[in-house]
């Protein structure tokens, strides 16, 4: 199984489909800000430095519109190619 077939299994999810719109963008931009507050109120401790690293991957897909799992899974980073997908119905692969 390749990984386009799983990228493009996965871009044609509910999940996908919420993660990628308006609403999901708004929560990755929440969540981002949310790990990285945490980060920054435990910074002397081990938690708190893991958690304003990774609050770089909600912030960055909510800012630049980006899905990190579709990339991860060999599809598109942009999350409007994965909307214009989407939209006609074949999620789109590159």
């Amino acid at each position: 199984m390749s990984h386009h077939s799983t990228a493009a299994r996965f871009n044609a999810t509910r999940f996908s489909c919420w993660i990628n719109g308006r609403g999901g963008r708004a929560f990755r931009l929440v969540a981002g800000v949310a790990w990285l507050t945490f980060g920054l109120v435990f910074r002397d401790h081990w938690w708190g430095v893991a958690a304003m690293t990774w609050s770089f991957f909600p912030l960055s897909a909510g800012l630049f519109d980006l899905c990190w799992v579709s990339a991860a899974l060999g599809g598109p980073l942009s999350s409007r190619t994965i909307r214009a997908g989407q939209a006609e119905g074949t999620p789109a692969l590159h």
